[in-house]
């Protein structure tokens, strides 16, 4: 009785729209006027202390062994979560716990091989075939083409920074090396990709000696604080700054200082937050390992403070909103393919994962940015106005 009481009191606040809940004894109640949008079972009890400790992790986990089954859309569920301000996604009581985090160089590599080393396979699923795993650019008019939103985004990343052909550009986290090989290509420069992640170093290797780029472009598997004194006229790096902890952000950002050369460009592209860097506790522990998503007003300080001049902000949220509801679309499109080898547990987190995250976008909750960065104070390469970016 207690336990319903307590369940009772924390759902019947917590969607803007109607809800019907099923119990674990069988009984049901709506919670909002009209018809229900969308249906939530609970075949077994959650204890409270689990989700007094934790309300994403407990929930979360109790999804992922079928504990918890839901009848409609997660990403609808959760939005509404993150709407409602006296929901279990933001009442204090309910985020007491932050999960220790370590962020040396071998627990990074270690964080980001447990996630991108799942198997090149995994990803060509559902990623577009770029294999661009980060935010897409979804220009006037496109709604729906994936891999032509990635590769716009691409060449928005690339064409702010006004690049000149003959230098040279470091990709800090490069992934599978579409930006990086697009930079050498249409552009002219001389790249330099790294990475932790195995799989993506060697399909990359392969990528540049299949399309002889041997002479204009790299790709070293190593951690990118290990990379000596070199320097690059440009640096770019896209969903890495929320993987390396906040105790290390205000050094990833050194980093780039360090590596840019005097006058040079920089264009960093990630996850933030605009209400203040957080962590969550289920991402943290299935999906990414040593995850921060900082704020915004952290990460600004971090750039100035390392000597860096902000010359652009852009927030990109809608973009991954949409990227995120599309990858689930694919995920699911091939979800018996991923269940069968896979298993059903991990398939229904990957699917809460991407649907959560659209929510959470599409929410507020969090943000993309992109920063514009220069290396000095004047910024004398790049035009006076924000028109050349529009080609």
């Amino acid at each position: 009785m207690l336990e319903k009481t307590f369940y009772k009191k924390m759902l019947s606040k917590s969607f803007p729209f109607p809800v019907k809940v099923t119990y674990w004894d069988g009984k049901s109640e709506v919670y909002g006027n009209g018809k229900p949008e969308v249906e939530i079972t609970f075949n077994e009890k959650i204890p409270i202390s689990d989700v007094t400790k934790n309300a994403s992790l407990a929930l979360g986990e109790a999804y992922m062994d079928k504990k918890i089954e839901i009848k409609g859309s997660i990403q609808k569920l959760i939005c509404g979560a993150y709407e409602s301000a006296d929901s279990f996604m933001r009442s204090s009581k309910f985020r007491k716990f932050l999960p220790k985090q370590k962020h040396n160089e071998k627990q990074s590599e270690k964080d980001v091989q447990s996630h991108y080393d799942i198997g090149n396979d995994f990803y060509k699923l559902w990623l577009d075939p770029t294999l661009t795993y980060s935010c897409a650019y979804f220009e006037d008019g496109n709604k729906d083409d994936l891999e032509k939103a990635q590769e716009d985004k691409i060449h928005h990343i690339l064409d702010k920074l006004h690049p000149q052909k003959g230098k040279t550009l470091l990709d800090i986290g490069c992934g599978w090396g579409t930006l990086m090989l697009t930079a050498a290509k249409e552009y002219g420069l001389k790249v330099t990709g790294v990475t932790l992640s195995e799989e993506q170093y060697k399909l990359v290797q392969k990528k540049i000696y299949d399309q002889n780029l041997q002479d204009v472009a790299e790709i070293k598997l190593e951690d990118y604080r290990e990379l000596g004194d070199k320097q690059w006229d440009y640096v770019t790096s896209v969903g890495m700054f929320e993987h390396v902890g906040k105790e290390n952000l205000e050094g990833y950002f050194s980093d780039v200082s360090k590596y840019l050369k005097q006058d040079g460009t920089a264009l960093i592209h990630g996850i933030t937050r605009q209400q203040g860097g957080a962590v969550n506790a289920w991402i943290n522990k299935y999906i990414f390992p040593g995850g921060y998503i900082p704020g915004l007003q952290e990460q600004i300080g971090h750039i100035i403070d390392n000597g860096l001049q902000v010359d652009d902000v852009e927030m990109l949220r809608r973009h991954y909103q949409r990227t995120l509801e599309i990858w689930d679309k694919n995920f699911n499109n091939s979800r018996k393919e991923i269940q069968n080898k896979m298993g059903e547990r991990f398939t229904r987190m990957w699917d809460l994962y991407l649907q959560a995250c659209a929510a959470s976008f599409e929410s507020g909750n969090i943000d993309v940015v992109q920063y514009l960065i220069t290396k000095g104070p004047s910024g004398t390469n790049l035009p006076m106005t924000r028109q050349y970016m529009m080609k």
